[in-house]
């Protein structure tokens, strides 16, 4: 299950992408200096667009520790989508790519096979997650997960949510249904690369 992504855009590129689907962006915490970075792995900050309060086509960009422990310790990065239908603390994680681990085929090789899935036809994408305060950490966000979708089965038996563009701003709305708009991507939407 995704345990590493990657935002290489710059944040003007990211606030673009947010104005042509017509969504203000808001710094409550002032305009964060955002690195490019290759990896962004649990318990690392990285940067998320939640909710604006009373705002329908807003949201609040804030940079937000990725995982919180579970009460055995154990980091919360992934969540299971099913049967549930979030109704607060919604918000979008931005990334230009993820990565999944797969048994390396050379049977020689140490470690893991590593593969990096980009959307194809658009600089960034945006994954469905859910934050919350949490005692340890403070504020802390997780990556929603459901059944694989066609690009992702033949790597993973579980994916990420990545929401389709025209769901950005309903997914920053709590009014409206959040099992509406998980769904896989049709086939084709994600390319595929080996790099380790």
């Amino acid at each position: 299950m995704c345990n590493d992504y990657r935002l290489m855009v710059e944040l003007a590129s990211v606030i673009d992408e947010f104005e042509h689907l017509k969504i203000k962006i808001r710094f409550p915490e002032g305009r964060p200096n955002i690195e490019a970075r290759e990896d962004i792995k649990i318990t690392d900050i990285a940067p998320i667009v939640r909710s604006a309060e009373g705002a329908r086509q807003g949201g609040e960009l804030v940079q937000r520790r990725w995982s919180w422990p579970s009460p055995t310790k154990r980091p919360v990065y992934n969540f299971r989508s099913e049967g549930r239908d979030f109704t607060s603390n919604r918000c979008l994680i931005i990334a230009d790519g993820f990565y999944e681990f797969t048994t390396p085929r050379d049977t020689k090789k140490k470690g893991k096979d590593k593969w990096l899935f980009r959307k194809i036809g658009d600089p960034i994408f945006a994954i469905a997650g859910i934050w919350r305060e949490t005692h340890d950490v403070g504020r802390a966000f997780t990556m929603l997960t459901m059944e694989p979708g066609p690009d992702i089965a033949p790597y993973h038996d579980r994916q990420i949510v990545i929401l389709d563009r025209s769901g950005w701003a309903d997914w920053l709305d709590p009014s409206v249904s959040a099992t509406s708009l998980i769904r896989p991507l049709p086939r084709g939407s994600l390319s595929v690369e080996q790099i380790g």
